[in-house]
């Protein structure tokens, strides 16, 4: 007798075919055969050492290279053998275990992901320590998708001053003022609480969110960067304030407002999230927090075998009506990946409250989301800004150095 999960009606199978191939695969083996995963520098099962490599996306099997301190792939068989070295931070206490390639006879001491950062919590704080490490999970999965998108990732801490970004963890002082979480010219502030699993589960019941965690806080936190880099100095911004608004109304304004008032009672049926409807700054964030969400999440599948094809729910996919260019090449394929979406966080949902847990994916999309999830995808991809008709040919030009949203507290949906 078939199953309720098989076999998955043509519609979305046909639908999903063209992106069954993962961005950032999250499955790995060892050379012994045994899965191991993102965070591993070990095989539990034949004690390989591991590591991450960003140029292959992947948890790679070592053995200890030509001379001391250096590692190659277990299976590289190249006359001389690709070399690394281990993060300088994989002794720390954030444990981390990405590669550094050794080009000529010299590498960085960090690597791609902790290079990134410029103020890390106190070394003699033990608390604060393990915070640190669970802040660096998170980031590392960011920043690996981030490559894995090829998405600009430099460090603001010594490759580009001027258009790098960096990190700040942050421990508010005993007595005050508190460290807010944010974002301002390349530099995001974390405060190290949000690692700490009972307050930020006691900020997300006192905020009335859906969701909140570390991973989502960076991707909410990181699109502001990727704003400016993408959107406000690549010629984005006019098809940008058609779908999300005009930016330049008053952040402040709409900051008390929000906090004041709360979201608009349409909300639901306009915006991602509640947060997302305060401005249009933060309307881009959350999107472009949901769109990781969704891409690493699909990758993850895809690189377990789960596939769409293995979902049949009675679901009204969307169609290219809600798509913001219809008649783009990739729309099809954009369509297919949402829909597949859809009913793949359908069936993770149930699968969340068979354990008494919340939902997986606590949200609904309305279909204004979908058409501004596509302009992100568009982003992403580089595809070119479109000319709008009677622009002036400034149009997209950056906006003064004070337009951007100021530190604030981490946002309600991720």
């Amino acid at each position: 007798m078939p199953t309720r999960l098989a076999p998955l009606s043509s519609r979305l199978s046909s639908a999903w075919k063209p992106v069954k191939e993962p961005t950032a695969p999250r499955a790995y083996r060892c050379q012994c055969g045994r899965p191991v995963f993102f965070r591993n520098s070990e095989c539990l099962a034949c004690k390989t050492p591991l590591g991450y490599d960003t140029e292959r996306a992947k948890v790679l099997p070592l053995k200890p290279g030509p001379t001391e301190g250096t590692w190659q792939r277990w299976d590289d068989t190249a006359d001389p053998p690709r070399r690394y070295t281990r993060c300088a931070n994989f002794d720390s206490a954030s444990g981390c275990n990405w590669l550094v390639p050794i080009e000529g006879d010299d590498a960085p001491a960090l690597c791609a992901a902790c290079r990134l950062n410029r103020t890390i919590p106190d070394a003699g704080n033990a608390e604060h320590q393990a915070l640190w490490r669970r802040i660096e999970t998170a980031k590392r999965r960011l920043v690996s998708q981030l490559l894995a998108l090829n998405l600009p990732v430099r460090s603001k801490v010594g490759e580009d001053p001027e258009r790098g970004l960096c990190f700040d963890f942050l421990a508010s002082p005993p007595d005050g003022p508190r460290v807010m979480t944010g974002h301002a010219d390349g530099v995001i502030t974390l405060n190290i609480e949000e690692a700490d699993d009972a307050t930020r589960e006691r900020i997300r019941a006192a905020m009335r969110e859906p969701y909140r965690t570390l991973l989502g806080h960076f991707r909410h936190e990181v699109g502001h960067y990727y704003w400016d880099l993408l959107v406000r100095d690549a010629g984005w911004l006019p098809p940008f304030r058609e779908l999300f608004g005009d930016e330049q109304q008053d952040y402040a304004a709409a900051l008390k407002a929000n906090y004041e008032q709360g979201p608009p009672a349409d909300w639901p049926q306009r915006f991602v999230s509640a947060y997302a409807s305060m401005h249009p700054w933060e309307d881009w964030a959350e999107t472009w927090a949901h769109y990781l969400h969704m891409v690493d999440t699909v990758d993850t599948a895809l690189s377990f075998g789960i596939h769409a094809d293995d979902v049949e729910l009675d679901v009204e996919p969307w169609g290219a009506d809600a798509l913001w260019r219809p008649d783009d090449p990739g729309a099809k394929s954009f369509l297919g990946f949402v829909n597949a979406w859809v009913e793949l966080t359908a069936v993770l949902n149930e699968m969340s409250r068979s354990m008494g847990q919340h939902d997986f994916y606590p949200f609904v999309l309305p279909r204004v989301a979908v058409a501004k999830l596509q302009f992100i995808d568009l982003v992403v991809s580089g595809a070119t800004a479109p000319a709008r008709a009677g622009a002036p040919p400034d149009a997209g030009a950056p906006a003064p150095p004070d337009a951007a949203p100021p530190a604030m507290p981490a946002p309600s949906a991720t």
